[in-house]
């Protein structure tokens, strides 16, 4: 081969990456691709099949995060609190924010007064505040964050149903995690929270914060019929939320010294490695649909 060919054929290869891709690419793959294709048929079933599969998530996630505190000495009443997260996913479908409300207050009732009186009433409760307030934080972040992706489902517009505003969401959110994975793995050499997550880069938030945008304009007004300035501001709010609920658990793993949530999913983790960003983000998605539907 001539030199000149040669040259040209090297100048035509793509950038070698700066980073490992630190996961089992076709393994994680295929599971996105079976994740997504559940999420696809709960969303063309209708409300019943996607509180289904919100309720199971947040199970398995709940299960993952308390299994993980138990093995690192804190006290949490594993079954209860699954019991009372899946209460509070499905009152939301009757009952709505008001039913959600209602039921997570009961719940941190019935964990700060159980955790009072583990031992009896002749001996003190042992780590109270910390095992109590890890309780209420797990509450508020697995099933209360959750039930309000669970609602969206609900959510009417004047311009979209509650089915494009699912989409809308989970596009958004899942055009955040590969923006930033692809920037991260390309060009990532700048850490954007080294004490909390290392591997996180600032370039790796460009990215997500481009594809984010991108794709929340052209969600917003190909699916929800608004304007695209506002989805591109909708876009840019949930790459906030997505990646502070990815820092959120890298820090809550790096506390119990682990990797992963669980091994439950090849090439991913555990399902709270995949619903991390999502969380806070159905949160500020539902809020910002009702918004749009209250003053649209």
């Amino acid at each position: 081969m001539s030199e000149p060919s040669s040259r040209l054929r090297s100048s035509h290869r793509l950038p070698r990456p700066k980073n490992s891709a630190g996961r089992n690419l076709p393994a994680a793959i295929g599971v996105g691709v079976g994740l997504g294709a559940i999420v696809v048929l709960a969303i063309w079933i209708g409300v019943p099949a996607w509180y289904l599969v919100v309720a199971t998530a947040i199970g398995v996630g709940m299960w993952e995060v308390l299994t993980r505190l138990r093995e690192h000495s804190y006290y949490v009443p594993r079954t209860l609190l699954i019991i009372l997260g899946q209460a509070m996913v499905w009152v939301s479908w009757p009952f709505g924010a008001p039913g959600l409300v209602a039921v997570y207050v009961t719940a941190v009732l019935v964990l700060m007064f159980g955790r009072l009186f583990h031992n009896g009433r002749h001996r003190p409760p042992i780590n109270y505040l910390r095992d109590m307030s890890v309780g209420i934080f797990v509450l508020t972040w697995v099933p209360l964050f959750g039930s309000f992706a669970a609602m969206l489902s609900l959510t009417t517009t004047p311009f979209a149903s509650g089915t494009a505003s699912i989409i809308t969401f989970m596009l958004c959110v899942v055009a955040s995690d590969v923006g930033g994975y692809v920037f991260g793995v390309m060009f990532g050499s700048h850490p954007m929270a080294p004490a909390v997550s290392p591997k996180k880069s600032w370039e790796g938030f460009g990215g997500s914060i481009l594809f984010g945008v991108v794709t929340g304009a052209l969600s917003v007004k190909l699916l929800l019929h608004h304007d695209a300035w506002v989805g591109a501001l909708m876009g840019l709010i949930f790459v906030f939320c997505a990646t502070l609920g990815d820092l959120v658990e890298s820090q809550f793993k790096r506390e119990l010294g682990i990797k992963d949530m669980s091994n439950i999913l090849p090439g991913h983790g555990g399902l709270m490695d995949r619903l991390d960003g999502m969380l806070p983000s159905a949160m500020v998605t539902w809020v910002a649909f009702s918004f749009l539907g209250t003053f649209g």
